[in-house]
């Protein structure tokens, strides 16, 4: 059965590519709902060849919210674009020359140039555009502790990245199999200088061993090290998880999907770990 999707074509921002923003609203709850923000949108409520299935969000929601275990959030889908790479690349560890150089030589087929990074124009594009249009036309929680952000792989990076950058806008973000080879050690040292206090905002992170994903442990290591040491705690200022097996896929994602969503908005706080 196709999901009830409402589509906005109209949110464009100067510099950026048009993209479509498509919005899910969980059935049967009354009141606010908290909102996640997800990168990737055309991949998220449809199938294709490419991706098969896709996330299943709605599907994922509506099982936990059936069951008493989240309070469903308005999912917000922002498609990406031919310039998904200067979109989601974290603008301002990877601006000078000697980050460029290294992006160029881990992505030499790309072609890609310094004018097409757009990370920044993405996020006022995100915090000045659509969540202000989506604030005022669904009925939101619109504060930071009920606002998440979510993707994958480079979506991952920019979900990081947009909590540090706009902490009082997002309280939550979910990085699954998170690209962090891509970024180096320029990466690491802004997330070590910009991470917001611990207590007020949460973070996910997740991947698997096969594929792209295989080189991620080691970064993803060091990610949990820095955030201990800036005083996370495991479980309740974020989650760090390995899944053996597990490919750099939308069928992977959405098969953990459940595991974010309810560290995010479950009743007890707690991991669904099974699907439902």
């Amino acid at each position: 059965m196709p999901v009830n999707v409402q589509m906005h074509r109209n949110l464009t921002f100067p510099g950026l590519l048009r993209r479509r923003v498509d919005v899910w609203m969980p059935q049967g709850f009354e009141g606010p709902r908290p909102v996640l923000y997800m990168h990737d949108g055309q991949n998220l409520f449809r199938s294709t060849p490419l991706i098969g299935k896709g996330w299943q969000v709605a599907e994922a929601i509506t099982a936990l919210a059936g069951q008493g275990l989240i309070d469903p959030p308005i999912v917000v889908g922002i498609t990406s674009t031919a310039n998904r790479l200067g979109d989601y690349l974290p603008q301002k560890p990877m601006s000078s020359a000697e980050a460029l150089q290294f992006v160029n030589e881990h992505w030499k087929f790309s072609g890609f140039k310094a004018g097409q990074m757009k990370a920044d124009d993405y996020l006022v594009y995100l915090t000045k555009v659509v969540k202000p249009f989506i604030d005022a036309n669904y009925d939101t929680l619109s504060d930071a502790d009920h606002t998440a952000l979510m993707g994958s792989s480079m979506g991952g990076l920019i979900s990081a990245y947009g909590l540090c950058e706009y902490p009082q806008i997002f309280g939550m973000a979910g990085c699954l199999s998170t690209h962090w080879p891509i970024t180096g050690e320029f990466m690491l040292e802004y997330f070590d200088k910009h991470l917001p206090k611990p207590g007020a905002h949460r973070f996910y992170f997740d991947h698997g061993d096969k594929g792209m994903d295989a080189a991620y442990q080691p970064w993803q290591t060091r990610v949990d090290e820095l955030l201990v040491g800036h005083g996370y705690e495991q479980d309740k200022d974020f989650q760090s998880w390995t899944f053996p097996g597990d490919d750099h896929h939308e069928e992977y994602w959405a098969n953990r999907l459940h595991i974010p969503l309810s560290f995010f908005f479950g009743v007890n706080n707690w991991p669904v770990m099974q699907p439902v």
